[in-house]
């Protein structure tokens, strides 16, 4: 069996970003690649590609960027992410700083 070179098989595996129960990344960089790049995500939230990627190397969106952040992801539907989602993702990510800074 000959198989075309463009075939399916022939395509890379890409790993999947770790999600929870729900299908939500886990975290804001997951968040930010279900946009495929960092440039798509600045085109849809409306902010620079500088920006966007200081938000994805942080883990963190700036709050005045939440509105767009949570209508792009119903636009894309992204299901679940909302301001008390965002709310949450920086509290956790504040804990992690403050935990850091005691050790």
């Amino acid at each position: 069996m000959n198989e075309h070179p463009a075939s399916i098989s022939a395509l890379p595996v890409i790993p999947a970003q770790p999600t929870s129960i729900q299908g939500l990344p886990t975290n804001i960089s997951g968040l930010i690649d279900r946009w495929g790049s960092i440039g798509a995500f600045a085109a849809d939230v409306g902010c620079g590609y500088e920006a966007a990627r200081q938000m994805r190397r942080r883990g963190r969106i700036a709050p005045q960027h939440w509105p767009h952040v949570v209508a792009a992801s119903r636009r894309l539907g992204i299901a679940g992410v909302s301001y008390e989602w965002l709310a949450g993702r920086a509290a956790m990510q504040r804990a992690a700083v403050m935990q850091g800074e005691a050790a």
